[in-house]
């Protein structure tokens, strides 16, 4: 058996699959395509998670996008971070190219223009579905990771928590969180300190200097109502796709802070809301997380530990989370490892810290006879990758060299008036445009404050009233008589006037 053969045979053993898949392309050798040697994803295994990872320019995003329709064709949902503004396309049906058929010729597979269902979302003023999510819906343990709170600090949150659940005071947005931490050390100092201890001025103002911060990256925006509710994530058209809903984010590139706390949040919702699954023939999501290195660099250890945890146990909703990136050393160890389908593309060694970051990634893959992976890692052109997948069995793939195939959606943005008739079109626009700020814990405590002041206005105004009536009753019932006026109608004092004049007349 020629060489050529004996690879051809140990790619189509290595991806034979029982159940459905997604044909990703055709394993090369010696950079070449062999036609029919398909590069095979089970649907029953992604929900293992995955890592597409390579340098600008060597097609990740293409990678991403011919998962995300292949994924949408066999109905199954998608939810996409679109950090640089180029996954719009997927809205409408590629064009075609004759360099698209040559490759689809060399893959052997047919190629058939598409387009996807498509949800345009947004977490800040930029026109889509409206994410937000309530204060109270991040809760104290989520939100003082996300603060990056010392034990103390984090403590006085649950207490305020549970301070607004007693009272019934909703906590909606930051405003609400805000004005409670205030309440707790000004106005409502004693009742907290009779109900839960004295609270430190000093711990709550580094946990407003935290908000404050949290704000400045536009998270007043995403805090609020109306709350998305993440089953809307998981639609259908009616012609049985999944919808891709795409999350557009060119605007808070610069604002990772709230970047990773709305991943967070929307990780744990799903989490918290979708039922167990366990290992099932297909996933019931996938979310596909562009320039993850911006939720892992700016992550505190706390927050990095609530990510790990999620990535471990969310698996088993059915929900699959992709991480693309250009280095796989942008994901933590402990990430990495939980990571089943990964799509390598080429990378550069410009320097001797590229090279042993190159030597790091090859560790990752499954040692192949056929290939050297650090060289390939070097070589490969654009729309070329190194691919493992886990078998049905959760077993590591054959490591191939892939030519993928082409999107079957467009490789280039919408124009603005596509976009403008695409959000036209939503129904899920209208149902989360609308700000709504109904009375919370803001302006119920300001109520409060506002009566506790009236009502010491009117103490005030009767103590004062009532000593100024004592002090006028006791002038009226004085018995003490003036000297000159004592003296002047005393009796000594008539009889003398009198004896007086009756000497004066009789003369």
């Amino acid at each position: 058996m020629s060489r050529k053969d004996a690879f051809y045979k140990h790619i189509t053993e290595g991806y034979t699959t029982k159940g459905d898949f997604i044909p990703f392309g055709a394993a090369m050798l010696d950079g070449e395509a062999i036609t029919g040697a398909h590069v095979k994803i089970p649907l029953k295994t992604m929900n293992r998670h995955g890592l597409i990872a390579g340098a600008t320019g060597t097609g990740k995003t293409k990678s991403l996008q011919v998962l995300a329709e292949n994924l949408s064709e066999k109905g199954i949902p998608v939810l996409l971070m679109d950090i640089k503004g180029d996954l719009s396309g997927l809205a409408k049906a590629s064009p075609g190219h004759p360099k698209i058929d040559e490759r689809h010729e060399k893959i052997g597979l047919p190629f058939e223009a598409k387009s996807f269902p498509v949800e345009i979302l947004t977490l800040s003023e930029q026109h889509g579905v409206r994410l937000r999510a309530t204060v109270s819906e991040f809760g104290p343990v989520l939100l003082s990771r996300i603060l990056n709170l010392s034990e103390t600090q984090s403590g006085i949150v649950s207490v305020i928590f549970q301070y607004c659940d007693i009272n019934k005071y909703p906590l909606l947005d930051l405003k609400d969180f805000k004005k409670i931490l205030q309440y707790a050390t000004n106005e409502g100092r004693e009742e907290f300190a009779e109900a839960y201890g004295r609270i430190s001025t000093a711990s709550t103002g580094a946990i407003l200097r935290k908000i404050i911060e949290l704000e400045q990256q536009g998270a007043d925006l995403f805090f609020g109502e109306t709350s998305f509710d993440v089953q809307d994530l998981l639609r259908i058209d009616e012609n049985g796709r999944g919808f891709i809903n795409i999350i557009r984010l060119t605007d808070i590139q610069d604002r990772p802070k709230l970047f990773s706390t709305f991943m967070l949040s929307l990780l744990a919702e799903i989490y918290s809301t979708f039922p167990e699954q366990g290992d099932s023939e297909r996933p019931e999501l996938i979310m596909f997380i562009d320039e993850a290195h911006l939720i892992f660099n700016e992550a505190s250890k706390p927050l990095l530990d609530q990510i790990e945890s999620i990535v471990k146990l969310i698996r088993s909703k059915g929900v699959g989370l992709y991480f693309v990136t250009q280095n796989p050393t942008d994901v933590p160890e402990a990430v990495l490892g939980q990571l089943g389908l990964k799509i390598q593309h080429a990378l550069r060694a410009f320097t001797a810290k590229d090279r042993k970051a190159i030597k790091l990634t090859a560790q990752n893959y499954p040692d192949s006879e056929f290939y050297d992976t650090t060289e390939v890692l070097t070589s490969l052109g654009t729309g070329e990758a190194l691919v493992s997948a886990l078998d049905e069995k959760g077993r590591p793939s054959p490591l191939a060299a892939t030519l993928i195939r082409a999107p079957m959606s467009r490789m280039d943005i919408l124009t603005d008036s596509e976009l403008n008739t695409l959000l036209s079109q939503s129904k899920m626009v209208e149902k989360y445009d609308e700000t709504i700020d109904r009375e919370s814990a803001y302006e119920m405590l300001n109520e409060k404050i506002k009566l506790a002041e009236e009502e010491a206005a009117k103490e005030k105004a009767y103590q004062e009233k009532e000593a100024k009536q004592r002090s006028s009753t006791s002038r009226r019932k004085s018995t003490r008589i003036n000297p000159i006026v004592k003296v002047l109608t005393s009796a000594t004092f008539s009889r003398s006037v009198f004896g007086v004049l009756n000497k004066a007349l009789k003369k």
